[in-house]
């Protein structure tokens, strides 16, 4: 049979339903079995990736911890959890080049046996993690591997997520694209959500003790029955129609990437997809999820399961709104609901995090409105403390003044003094506390605790007993903001698949769209926490760090509503070959 031909020919026509303008059929079992395999693997995919992550402390503990001559640890345990760290952030770091090492094989060779490529890097790399011996056994070498395997993810992930939203987007009839791409959409938060499950099953199973010691290797082995799993209904796939097609009227590029990059009416599209859409939408999607958990937990203090447990409720809540919002972009458009996700995360943040305040940890929103703090300082003395990597010191009196108070989650403000002035602190207006001596750290406790800021055993702080203690007034309020977050989070990112799928011809698709889809995920998202930390300890204002996503996803509110074309309509099957109008 020719290759079009059977499911393929069904397909096609199906895909093509639309442009004569007849009523889209329903779903056929071909395009939910197309939907089913690119999701669960995409699922998989993100559930290896976020594992490195959510077990930092115990990676560091095991492969960044070689032995000195005397038989000892070399490094303890705060620089550990740095090494790690740094090793998680370099899979983010090198998405971009999975970008574009596999969206060029992509665009060459076809869809589908390029993420079957991804997926078998991303599992095997994690099987590995599970088998490598640790630093105690192989030395400096077990960090060395570790290092090289984490890479190795963050290029098959920066190649995995273009190729299943092109090849799902390619089987999906005009006037359902959106619909379609919104389940991949959901795999990132289910692949975080799949792992926090197994690692929790694991510890309970085993006990924290016994996990720590070999148990953490299990989640990671797990990986290559999810592999098998992968591998095995990838491989009954076919290709997309419209790179068949492509294929069969000899119309595919033959270098990619200069076509993409190099010809500047391509490239303007993808620069414009990049500033005009996915730069804001990153943002929102990192401060919805990430970000929101970090403030619950290092500026709010609430306790870990408390955190994780308002959060899991928030996405159980609102993930549905992937699905809608894709949906709904088939109606009335991509960009109205991506840039309107967008204005109404960066018109409302300061409201609902000082609502997150309020009521997660209402003795401390009191002190933080009631309680003067100022350091008194040169402030030429001052550094910026934006550490994306965790490895830069800040040693001057001020930046440890500023750190301290930032771990206290203090709001604060500078006082400029004369040149050479030591900085110090005051506390509503008493004596002044030297930031460079040796009791700093205990006196500020202490005159804090004395002004009226909480202490660690704070009773007003949000506390859940079990999953379902949420039918009281703090844990449902908090989880009522936390899911609008979400559905700020869905608004962007359900359709932005589409989006950025249509603004590309198929010649050069799988390569313009995952550039800038992980510039802006990896790097503009990534880098939200240390960027929105720095600006707390630059400025002494919890919520000041906002000021960040705010800002972006305003950007992105312009650019995208003057350079980035409405898309919904495009049909890139009929079309599929053609320049970029």
């Amino acid at each position: 049979m020719p290759e079009g031909g059977g499911k393929g020919q069904e397909m096609s026509a199906h895909t093509a339903a639309t442009t004569t303008g007849a009523k889209v059929p329903p779903m056929t079992k071909e395009e939910r079995k197309v939907i089913l395999a690119s999701s669960l693997g995409t699922v998989f995919e993100w559930y290896d990736f976020y594992l490195f992550g959510s077990l930092a402390a115990v990676i560091g503990a095991n492969f960044f911890n070689p032995l000195g001559a005397d038989g000892q640890p070399m490094f303890n345990e705060a620089t550990r959890n740095i090494f790690a760290l740094l090793a998680f952030a370099a899979g983010f770091l090198v998405r971009p080049f999975g970008a574009l090492v596999f969206g060029r094989l992509g665009d060459l060779v076809g869809r589908k046996y390029t993420f079957l490529v991804t997926i078998l890097i991303m599992g095997g790399s994690t099987f590995i993690v599970g088998i490598l011996p640790t630093s105690a056994s192989i030395g400096i070498s077990a960090a060395v591997i570790l290092i090289i395997l984490r890479m190795l993810q963050g290029l098959a992930l920066g190649g995995e997520y273009g190729g299943a939203a092109t090849y799902v987007a390619e089987h999906a009839p005009n006037g359902r694209r959106g619909f379609y791409t919104s389940f991949i959409q959901i795999t990132a938060t289910a692949g975080l959500f799949l792992s926090l499950l197994v690692i929790l099953f694991t510890q309970l199973a085993l006990g924290d003790e016994a996990f720590r010691a070999w148990g953490w290797r299990i989640p990671f082995l797990v990986s290559i029955a999810l592999l098998g799993i992968s591998v095995w209904i990838r491989l009954q796939m076919e290709e997309s129609p419209a790179f068949k097609k492509m294929k069969a009227e000899g119309t595919g590029s033959k270098a990619p990437l200069s076509e993409a990059f190099g010809q500047w009416k391509n490239a303007k599209v993808a620069l414009f997809a990049l500033l005009g859409l996915v730069m804001g939408q990153a943002v929102v999607w990192y401060t919805g999820q990430f970000y929101a958990l970090f403030f619950m937990g290092s500026v709010l203090k609430v306790d870990g399961f408390t955190t994780n447990m308002l959060i899991a409720w928030s996405l159980l809540l609102g993930s549905g709104g992937f699905v809608l919002f894709g949906w709904l972009s088939d109606k009335i458009g991509r960009k109205p609901i991506i840039l309107g996700g967008c204005l109404l995360a960066a018109l409302t943040y300061f409201p609902l995090f000082k609502l997150l305040s309020a009521e997660a940890n209402p003795a401390l929103h009191k002190a933080h409105s009631e309680i003067s703090v100022q350091i008194v300082t040169d402030k030429s003395t001052c550094s910026f403390q934006f550490n994306p990597t965790g490895t830069a010191k800040f040693t001057e009196p001020c930046d440890l003044a500023k750190a301290a108070l930032a771990r206290a989650s203090v709001n604060y403000t500078v006082e400029e003094a004369a040149p050479g002035t030591p900085a110090a602190v005051r506390i509503q207006g008493g004596q002044l506390l030297q930031a460079n001596s040796p009791t700093f750290a205990r006196d500020l406790g202490a005159a804090l605790t004395a002004a009226g800021y909480p202490a660690a055993s704070n009773p007003t702080v949000v506390k859940m007993s079990n999953p379902f203690d949420i039918f009281r007034e703090q844990p449902a309020v908090l989880i009522g903001v936390l899911t609008i977050l979400v559905i700020y989070v869905t608004m962007v990112y359900g359709p932005i698949a589409a989006a950025l799928v249509e603004l590309f011809p198929t010649r050069i698709r799988y390569t313009s769209m995952s550039l800038p889809y992980h510039i802006g995920n990896g790097w503009f998202g990534g880098l939200l926490p240390a960027t929105s930390f720095a600006m707390i300890a630059q400025t002494g204002d919890v919520y000041y760090g906002l000021w960040y996503p705010i800002v972006i996803a305003g950007l992105t509110v312009v650019i995208g509503a003057f350079f980035v074309p409405e898309t919904k309509n495009r049909d890139i099957f009929n079309d599929a070959s053609s320049a970029q109008r």
